[in-house]
């Protein structure tokens, strides 16, 4: 049998969140928990406006959950570590016939950092197969749906940070991961990035995730998140993407077309430079949800430009200040369920 992830831009018969339940990402302040809450509302509730959304909740979060969301929204529940459904939750496949399958990558906390927890969510992507009556699909290998990106064609943006991490996979080598993710993803052709942005590579980041640097929102194109203030350790690293991906071709041997999606101007928060980007979005039925991040010029640029990446899907953003705070976007924290 052979499975094949499609493009992100195929029709979803779902998309799958989970709802904060404790931890970093609640935080140690009611005011710190309601924003983490209402952020994740916030999403879910968009996303609502175009396709049903499906929320893992924990049993000891249920009461939150059902105040924040209100009606719409379909809760199931299941214990929780942590809310990164994007990570945490299986990829979506299809089979020759369009079977839907669902891949349970090995979870392992981003490499085992010090920091995470995952003996609940290790089991989440299985419950979430389950729970779509997907055919499971086991792997060894340990990812994060957030450390690949497909085109639908066998085309696969990932990044060596990530699969060859020695804290996910020490004996991996890129021919080793290949094999897997053609065993799992129906992989032809995957794309290599070194690593990831700066904030995202330091200690409470993914160690690299792909969804924050780079997409395909159609088979030859990528939207490639640019840094354009020399100012900030990303400035460099973007350039470095560019030229690598500008010599790169797809699984059928195009060049590929790459669309800067320049970030916004803020560079640093309290913790240091910031990873805001605007490649982190979640394309769903007729609609594109777009991260904001309160600056009006930029996030209106990048409105356009995804709106012209996406033709016939409205744009809508959301402020994703409250998750980049905590460690990602939109594309984060959210997982679709292709038709």
């Amino acid at each position: 049998m052979t499975w094949r992830m499609p493009a992100e831009t195929a029709p979803q018969d779902r998309v799958w969140m989970a709802f904060p339940a404790s931890g970093y990402t609640l935080g140690d302040s009611a005011e710190s928990a309601h924003e983490a809450r209402s952020a994740w509302a916030a999403v879910a509730h968009a996303v609502a406006d175009f396709e049903p959304v499906t929320m893992v909740v924990d049993p000891a979060a249920r009461a939150d959950a059902a105040r924040y969301l209100g009606n719409g929204i379909k809760i199931v529940e299941a214990a929780l570590n942590d809310s990164w459904m994007r990570d945490i939750g299986p990829s979506f496949v299809h089979d020759d016939e369009g079977r839907l399958g669902a891949i349970d990558w090995t979870f392992n906390g981003w490499g085992a950092q010090d920091w995470a927890s995952w003996d609940k969510d290790a089991s989440i992507g299985r419950f979430v197969a389950d729970a779509a009556g997907a055919t499971v699909v086991s792997s060894r290998l340990v990812n994060e749906g957030g450390g690949i990106h497909v085109d639908g064609e066998g085309t696969v943006l990932a990044t060596e940070s990530v699969q060859l991490d020695p804290g996910r996979n020490p004996r991996a080598t890129r021919a080793s991961v290949e094999t897997e993710l053609r065993r799992t993803i129906g992989a032809e052709h995957v794309v290599w990035l070194p690593r990831g942005l700066t904030r995202d590579q330091a200690r409470f980041g993914t160690r690299g995730h792909i969804d924050m640097v780079a997409a395909m929102p159609s088979p030859g194109t990528i939207l490639l998140h640019a840094q354009n203030d020399p100012g900030h350790p990303d400035y460099p690293l973007t350039r470095e993407f560019r030229i690598l991906l500008a010599d790169a071709h797809d699984a059928f041997g195009r060049p590929f077309t790459i669309i800067d999606l320049p970030a916004p101007a803020v560079l640093r928060d309290d913790e240091g430079f910031v990873d805001y980007n605007y490649v982190n979005h979640l394309v769903v039925n007729g609609g594109v949800i777009a991260c904001n991040f309160g600056e009006e010029r930029t996030d209106a640029a990048a409105r356009e430009v995804l709106a012209a990446a996406y033709p016939g899907r409205r744009v809508v953003s959301v402020d994703a200040r409250p998750l980049f705070a905590r460690g990602g976007g939109i594309h984060c924290i959210t997982q679709q369920q292709p038709s």
